[in-house]
């Protein structure tokens, strides 16, 4: 009896303390005074991506190149009738002004390579990129007038011109200028671009003369000597330089890949008598080493 009662006086002293530590421990869960190790996916994506270092990549976009005629088929008029009374007293190259701009669109494709620098969240990059084009434009056309002279000549002059280019590939150089948001990165590009063209250039000039003779008095016809002319060239890989300017943004899927959107305009000087323009809207995959 003695042991039982011993037993029974323990139990009951084990279950009262049980009861008393209850309410601590229900005040330190409800202070948080538990622990939770984060989830390392929170982790990564606090910590950002750095955004420092070498660079390549390719894609493809969608450019819409536009060749706009200068005044080169007028030069080659003037210069296919120099020399000549006809070509003193008239400016036939007028008659070849207004010429309309042509435009070609597709796909294009290109790599880059660069290096970025950071600064905090600023960015600041160097890139070259390379892109295959094959986008071209022709104009023909033939033109016809008659004018007289003051030696009383008739003149039926005829052109017949060929003028056209293509964009066979191009290339930038560029400095960017971006911010680092996260896993984003948008950013502003300028620079320089050189382009490789195929270009035709060319006039037919004819000039058909009606003219007394001075000498026997009668009236003579036909081509004035020297003509049928042709003037003019077709030429490959001609060179063009102009700018760029554009824009875009890199999203970064890991810390060494990333996906890019970019708008980029570049602009040609005159290249044999043509300027050229060209709006692209492009995505890349790059690689970050």
């Amino acid at each position: 009896m003695r042991i039982r009662s011993i037993a029974l006086m323990l139990g009951s002293t084990a279950l009262a303390t049980s009861l008393l530590a209850a309410p601590t421990l229900a005040a330190d869960y409800l202070r948080g005074t538990q622990t939770f190790e984060a989830p390392q996916s929170a982790v990564a994506f606090e910590r950002g991506i750095n955004w420092s270092g070498f660079y390549v990549g390719g894609g493809a976009g969608v450019s819409d190149t536009k060749f706009k005629p200068d005044n080169g088929l007028q030069d080659l008029a003037r210069f296919a009738y120099r020399n000549t009374l006809l070509g003193a007293e008239y400016d036939l190259g007028a008659l070849l002004g207004n010429l309309p701009e042509k435009r070609d669109s597709g796909a294009t494709f290109f790599g880059f390579a660069g290096y970025n620098f950071t600064f905090g969240d600023a960015v600041l990059g160097f890139e070259a990129d390379y892109t295959r084009s094959g986008h071209e434009y022709r104009l023909g056309d033939y033109i016809a007038r008659r004018a007289t002279t003051s030696n009383g000549t008739i003149n039926d002059v005829s052109l017949t011109t060929n003028h056209g280019a293509s964009l066979n590939d191009y290339a930038t150089a560029r400095v960017r200028l971006g911010w680092a948001a996260g896993s984003f990165m948008p950013f502003a590009t300028l620079g320089g671009a050189v382009g490789r063209f195929n270009t035709t250039s060319t006039i037919t000039a004819t000039n058909y003369i009606t003219q007394l003779n001075p000498v026997t008095g009668l009236i003579e016809q036909g081509q004035a000597a020297g003509y049928p002319l042709i003037v003019g060239a077709t030429k490959k890989n001609v060179y063009g330089f102009g700018l760029t300017v554009g824009g875009g943004i890199d999203w970064a899927l890991t810390d060494n890949m990333f996906l890019r959107g970019e708008y980029q305009l570049i602009r040609f000087a005159d290249v044999e008598g043509t300027t050229t323009t060209i709006n692209t809207a492009r995505a890349a995959l790059g690689v970050k080493f």
